[in-house]
């Protein structure tokens, strides 16, 4: 297996910023890493990537383990941070041959592998601008040239689409498609419908712990026997009020304003009828009554909240 990580574990003083986490990750696959704001998933990815090592666990690139041989395990890995450290005064080919040389590529193969990475990532007619001249959508190509030039098996890509214009955004998918399809890929994105369109797994991340690992299809209906209706109410109306409606399991309020809710229910019960008549008994107007449909988003959001 390309990506295996087994009771992985990362205590910080007396917090577990990585908690006993178990994955693995199949060639072929690009899997979607995701989890709120210190969820774990940057050590995570620093782990993996042989920049920290674990307290506790293990994790293996192509069969080599990150804390005893992590040199092997550098050289299985192309690496997209999210803050793409790219030299902005440096030609884009003559950086690409500088990282080769680091790569250790040699010297009779480089130019050869350089146009092949321009190539494939769309860098031809930007190869011999420098780098502080290009979009922020060629700054990201140049980084996934950089992180595929020497051929490694697993992709780690922190963030991809951030800050990319829709037009920048679809051509960097179809990138990280095209690349998925012969390596091992593994995504952390904020922008979930960017997953939902990439990733043939997801991954979430809690607190350290795995919450869900599934295809976004089977969490989407694992989620569709849960009933969520958006309430706007023309005034503010307290949680312990709304949790007494019938059936209702959670209620969570979307902004300080305190007139608008989502309510959760079980067995895809339809609250409306319920809520509509607690509208009338408090003398409230209602503004907006609308059931939905789970997206990845509320799936992602009911996981990482849940107490």
């Amino acid at each position: 297996m390309p990506l295996e990580v087994s009771q992985l574990t990362k205590i910080y003083g007396q917090q577990r910023a990585v908690d006993n986490l178990n994955f693995e990750v199949a060639k072929g696959e690009i899997v979607g890493f995701l989890g709120p704001n210190g969820a774990g998933k940057s050590t995570t990815m620093k782990i993996l990537t042989c920049y920290i090592p674990p307290t506790a666990g293990q994790a293996t690139v192509c069969g080599y383990n990150v804390l005893t041989q992590p040199l092997e395990a550098k050289r299985q890995i192309g690496y997209l941070p999210e803050q793409n450290p790219l030299y902005l005064d440096m030609y884009v080919h003559e950086y690409l041959h500088f990282v080769g040389h680091l790569h250790k590529i040699p010297a009779r193969d480089l130019p050869a592998r350089v146009r092949e990475m321009v190539a494939i990532t769309g860098l031809e007619r930007e190869q011999k601008k420098k780098i502080g001249a290009l979009s922020k959508g060629y700054k990201q190509r140049v980084g996934l040239a950089q992180a595929m030039l020497h051929n490694p098996q697993v992709l780690i890509l922190d963030e991809p689409t951030s800050g990319l214009d829709p037009n920048q955004l679809v051509e960097i998918r179809g990138l990280i498609k095209q690349l998925g399809a012969e390596k091992t890929v593994l995504l952390s994105s904020h922008i979930l419908q960017e997953v939902a369109a990439l990733c043939t797994r997801v991954i979430i991340i809690n607190k350290g712990q795995l919450v869900a690992n599934d295809t976004p299809d089977n969490l989407q209906n694992q989620a569709q026997g849960q009933s969520v209706v958006l309430a706007e109410f023309d005034q503010p109306i307290t949680l312990p009020l709304l949790q007494t409606i019938p059936n209702v399991q959670k209620v969570e309020a979307l902004d300080g304003a305190g007139n608008r809710y989502y309510l959760y229910a079980a067995n895809n019960t339809d609250l409306r009828p319920d809520i509509f008549k607690l509208a009338v008994t408090q003398q409230r107007i209602l503004l907006t009554l609308h059931r939905e449909t789970s997206t990845l988003e509320d799936i992602f959001r009911q996981l990482t909240t849940a107490k």
